[in-house]
């Protein structure tokens, strides 16, 4: 009786291995007999589902040897599996085979099975959502193709939902896991790696409607707010308080997505990441679960550190609804500085210099010629067409003249030239608008073209070498280059134009984004220092992580979310497996 039992547990755990098995093997007989093979995994599954059971009966016993040899993965996977096929379980593959943002894919058009989403959840839908909720082809397309992202997807979403409250957030996707529906979170859509893609249809959650301010608490310099809110419009609410929240990534990202991809921006040098600048999250959970990840403590012990976890997680474990942020005085004074150089070395060299020399600088950003020359074509400026670097200098109005005097006197040591700085109040955000617009200012170059846009950080110490490497290979390159860094922290961006409808210029932008990135993980760096991973960066993770850490975020995906609902197709390679 329990061997019996036994057996039973064991062919129940290995149903992926038995359909997978006898769906090749069907499918090859049938093309024997000259019957068409499938071509999509939809019509695959449709087929098995019609010779299933007399087939299995057949073949039954004479796999059980063979069973017994896979038990173990087949065991391991089945807590995974063992709900039924789920929207969202078919991988990214096209109709050669190839897994589509997995190792070593240089396909950037995101594959997906979608399946028509049960009248039942729409019903649901509405209940909760009422008329914040719409299915129009128009609103679904612009949902569905990122607006600063070459990359794409076969599907776009079937609905989009505009939650008000935490409340209707938990509903929602409660309702999505009861059908197997996947969910996309969605923010200001200023994600460049295609986080918010629809490969597989579904819903999507657009979060901007929540946006409020629920809590700020100015003597302990915290602010909890909802997910919607833009950097932008938190910090015009707390520059009244003296405060600000220190991270700015691109114009009109939002807090929700900013966690969701642990970005950082040009006070990161000074400030930290994402990372460092959460207390804690509220994140509703794949079952529809509330869970807080944290108390307001600027330190503790207690547990696993959930905030973490979260952060980064682009929506693949859970939706965020709520987040309690550390906030900065506003500085006292600040100086802002430019200077020339005549090598982009030269300028990656003073960087360095300055890092090591203990100035505490809240910005260091490294501009090239061509960006340089992109900034005036598009502001109508006159700037000195030379690798430039920008600095910040913040603290007393004594203290910053004194830093800046300091990295005057590094600058010159590296053949800096027309060293200048400004300390009026709109000469300085004149200036910072000008970087903060660089990629704008790149489109101006080819106002037809998109970009293909790097993301690499290497340790400091490697700073100078990978862009002098990169440089060299980009004046190479017939397609238009400009360079971006970071370059207090070891971040450097290449922004990459290329005509979408030309398929050698897509190629040798790949061609060029995968020298810098392999260039970087050579040298102990990273794919992404700040843009997160979406479907972009999937192919590069196994060579950084190495496959047991991805196998680990897997596992924690599985726990998180058995139905694989949560934004499915990104950051989890599909060819990784336990």
């Amino acid at each position: 009786m329990a061997f019996s039992s036994w057996i039973s547990r064991l062919r129940s755990s290995s149903k992926p291995f038995y359909f997978k098995f006898c769906t090749k093997f069907r499918d090859s007989f049938s093309h024997s007999n000259g019957a068409p093979l499938s071509t999509t995994l939809g019509s695959e599954a449709m087929a098995s589902e019609r010779v299933r059971k007399p087939f299995l009966s057949y073949w039954e016993g004479a796999l059980l040897p063979m069973t017994l040899a896979v038990s173990a993965g087949s065991l391991a996977l089945h807590s995974y599996n063992s709900n039924g096929c789920s929207y969202c379980e078919a991988p990214n593959i096209d109709q050669s085979g190839k897994r589509i943002g997995g190792k070593d894919s240089t396909d950037y058009i995101v594959k997906g099975t979608q399946k028509k989403v049960p009248h039942e959840l729409i019903e649901e839908l509405k209940v909760i959502c009422k008329d914040n909720m719409t299915m129009d082809y128009d609103d679904r397309y612009f949902h569905g193709k990122p607006q600063n992202s070459f990359h794409k997807a076969v599907n776009i979403p079937d609905v989009i939902v505009f939650p008000r409250s935490e409340a209707e957030v938990s509903r929602i996707v409660a309702s999505c896991n009861k059908h197997k529906v996947p969910i996309v979170p969605y923010g200001g859509a200023t994600s460049i790696e295609g986080h918010t893609l629809s490969p597989s249809g579904g819903v999507c959650v657009d979060m901007t409607q929540m946006k409020r301010v629920k809590l700020l608490n100015v003597k302990d310099m915290d602010v909890v707010v909802e997910p919607g809110i833009g950097w932008m419009e938190l910090n015009e609410y707390l520059e009244p308080y003296g405060l600000f929240f220190p991270l700015d990534p691109g114009p009109g990202a939002t807090i929700g997505g900013m966690c969701a991809t642990r970005c950082s921006g040009s006070l990161a040098v000074r400030y930290g990441t994402m990372r460092e600048n959460v207390i804690n999250l509220k994140v509703v959970l794949a079952d529809g679960d509330v869970v807080k990840t944290g108390s307001r403590a600027r330190k503790s012990a207690a547990g696993y550190d959930l905030t973490r976890l979260m952060i980064g997680s682009e929506g693949t474990l859970g939706v965020i609804t709520e987040a309690t942020l550390r906030l900065q005085k506003i500085p006292q004074h600040s100086v802002v500085a430019m200077c020339n150089f005549p090598t982009i070395k030269d300028a990656a060299d003073v960087a360095i210099a300055t890092m090591l020399s203990g100035i505490l600088v809240s910005r260091v950003e490294l501009l090239d010629e061509v960006q340089v020359r992109a900034i005036n074509i598009a502001n109508g400026k006159k700037l000195p067409e030379a690798p430039t670097l920008m600095f910040e200098f913040i603290g007393t109005e004594a203290s910053s003249r004194e830093q800046t005097l300091m990295v005057q006197k590094i600058a010159s040591e590296h053949n800096g030239s027309d060293f200048v700085f400004a300390e009026e109040p709109e000469a300085k955000k004149e200036l910072w608008k000008i970087r903060k617009e660089a990629l704008w200012a790149c489109f101006a170059m080819e106002p037809n073209f998109e970009a293909m846009i790097t993301d690499v950080c290497v340790p400091l110490s490697c700073l100078a070498e990978i862009i002098s490497r990169s440089k060299k290979e980009l004046d190479s390159s017939s397609l238009v280059c400009a360079v971006i860094a970071h370059a207090g922290d070891g971040n450097f961006h290449t922004v990459v134009m290329f005509d979408p409808n030309d398929e050698k210029q897509r190629k040798e932008a790949e061609r060029l984004n995968n020298f810098m990135v392999h260039a970087a993980l050579d040298m102990d760096g990273t794919c992404t220092g700040e843009h997160g991973v979406g479907t972009g960066k999937m192919k590069y993770l196994e060579k950084e992580l190495g496959i047991e850490a991805l196998k680990t975020m897997k596992k924690i995906k599985a726990a998180l979310d058995p139905n694989g609902i949560m934004n499915p197709g990104k950051l989890i390679p599909p060819h990784v497996c336990f």
